[in-house]
């Protein structure tokens, strides 16, 4: 499908950041959710410009790579917004506390090719001491072999980000100061944000979705955002409320926790829309959150490669339970698994392509040319279909597909399903090894807390699980067994890692065959 193209050019930052500190001058930007701090907009131009200046006097010029570990909100946001406004490559880091993130933050550092990093450890608020090296010198960068980034400026600046891939080496994008801020302008759009919204944000802000969907949109849009160091469930309605936030960006393991409320809560009526990304949403716990808070959830698809955004339901009209939404900015189609050529048949299976102007056009590392075609569409690794009003649905990853005897199972069907039975906080299915069909599907179950010290309430749980698998599928379909866990290994974003769960790499509590 293709969508319209962003509305206009947007403008490189420094020029965005000049425009809000002219007419919002005095109007807070940032605000922090624990400590109350507060960051107008005239100020953030004033930090920014100090930062830079900061940057400049320790040798970081246009077009060098730096890093940022840092864990306060406010501390992060400025010095990334400062980084890319000189159009440095600000490469954002994982800022976990902890001594074992250490190693990885420094080997994720020399995938990304950066010259130095400035972390908590080394600087408070606001910093006065040298950035320390990570490689030995400028010329090491180039004997990594791993980023050449190819854009028409490097001195045009961005954001580089990070994955491990399947082959051993990571997937590094680089994604340009213009790409960041032509999604950020789609979002504001897509969410008719303006000067009188206020955003609240306890996702991690070295991920993309914060620093676009966040800092950005919010920047674009003239508006304020209120950030949490994490997501925090007690006390998060107060905050929501105290703070008189309009909108919530969220992933589903926080909605999720949020579905219930306790005695004493009540969600505020200010809220427009809570926006649900990084992972599926199951429609039951869809319809449970809108039943229990009346907000609406615009739940959305993305990924690092397209700065963030690539589908989402509108705000004002249909929204489908199930459906990522329409295009917005991005052109996408399926691509028919069988044939390999666009499928044309609505409801039809493929693999999903994204392609335009906010889209990478190729990765920052080797390895990973044949995720695109001649043409530049970006294979995504999802598989997912069209509907006949053009809304996406996604079925999953294609590296997830259960292959039982020949016949194709897809688990966010059946973790769907089991969602919606009583007791159950996650669900996760995975294909595991038969010797009959070659795999069969298996469910990973984490109760509610509830439940767990309940031999009886356990073993009830998995009789609610084979009723309603047995009502909903056909034999092949049905998980040949349920485990419960007490609960997943997750991302930063709450995806649940099913490689763990594969390798057995998971403590399992309670589990019957079906």
């Amino acid at each position: 499908m293709e969508p319209s193209p962003p509305s206009s050019t947007p403008h490189l930052l420094d020029e965005l950041l000049l425009a809000r500190a002219s007419s919002r001058a005095l109007a807070p930007y940032l605000l922090d959710a624990r400590s109350g701090r507060t960051l107008s907009y005239v100020e953030l131009l004033e930090e920014v410009v100090k930062l830079r200046n900061r940057l400049r006097a320790w040798g970081v010029n246009r077009g060098d790579r730096v890093g940022l570990q840092l864990g306060d909100p406010l501390t992060f946001s400025r010095w990334f917004l400062a980084g890319v406004a000189m159009g440095a490559w600000v490469a954002p880091l994982d800022s976990t506390p902890s001594d074992s993130n250490l190693a990885n933050v420094h080997a994720r550092a020399k995938d990304l090719g950066v010259i130095v990093v400035l972390s908590d450890r080394d600087a408070p608020e606001s910093p006065t001491v040298p950035w320390r090296n990570v490689l030995e010198s400028r010329a090491d960068v180039s004997s990594l072999g791993v980023l050449t980034i190819a854009h028409e400026s490097m001195s045009d600046g961005g954001v580089l980000l990070a994955s491990s891939g399947t082959t051993g080496t990571p997937k590094v994008v680089a994604l340009s100061t213009a790409q960041l801020l032509a999604t950020a302008e789609l979002i504001a759009q897509h969410n008719q944000l303006d000067v009188t919204d206020r955003g609240f944000n306890p996702l991690p802000l070295w991920h993309v979705n914060a620093e676009v969907v966040g800092l950005l949109s919010t920047l674009y849009a003239g508006a304020s955002l209120v950030l949490d160091d994490r997501f925090h469930r007690t006390g998060f309605w107060k905050i929501i409320n105290d703070f008189e936030v309009t909108w919530i960006n969220a992933v589903p393991a926080i909605i999720s926790r949020l579905a219930s409320l306790d005695d004493d809560e009540v969600p505020s009526t200010r809220v427009r829309f809570i926006r649900s990304a990084s992972a599926p949403l199951a429609p039951a716990l869809f319809e449970q959150f809108e039943a229990s808070t009346g907000i609406p959830i615009i739940q959305s698809y993305g990924m690092t490669e397209a700065a963030s955004q690539i589908c989402a339901n509108p705000l004002t009209g249909v929204r489908k339970s199930g459906s990522v939404g329409v295009p917005v900015g991005v052109e996408v189609r399926a691509v028919a698994t069988e044939s390999d050529v666009p499928a044309t048949d609505t409801h039809r299976v493929g693999h999903i392509e994204i392609k335009g102007p906010t889209v990478i056009n190729r990765y920052e590392s080797a390895a990973y040319d044949d995720r695109f075609d001649a043409e530049g569409w970006l294979r995504t690794g999802d598989l997912g279909y069209f509907d006949d009003d053009g809304y996406l649905f996604i079925v999953g990853r294609s590296d997830d597909v259960i292959n039982r005897g020949g016949e194709k199972i897809y688990p966010l069907e059946i973790e769907n399903v089991l969602m919606s039975v009583e007791g159950v906080a996650a669900v996760a299915v995975v294909g595991e090894f038969d010797e009959v069909f070659g795999q069969v599907p298996v469910a990973y179950v984490q109760p509610d807390d509830a439940l767990l010290s309940s031999h009886a309430e356990m073993t009830s749980l998995i009789g609610r699980v084979r009723v309603s698998a047995n009502d909903a599928f056909s034999k092949a379909y049905r998980p040949v067994a349920v485990k419960l866990v007490q609960h997943f290994s997750s991302d930063a974003t709450g995806k649940i890692r099913k490689g763990l769960l594969r390798e057995g790499g998971v403590f399992v509590i309670h589990e019957e065959t079906l």
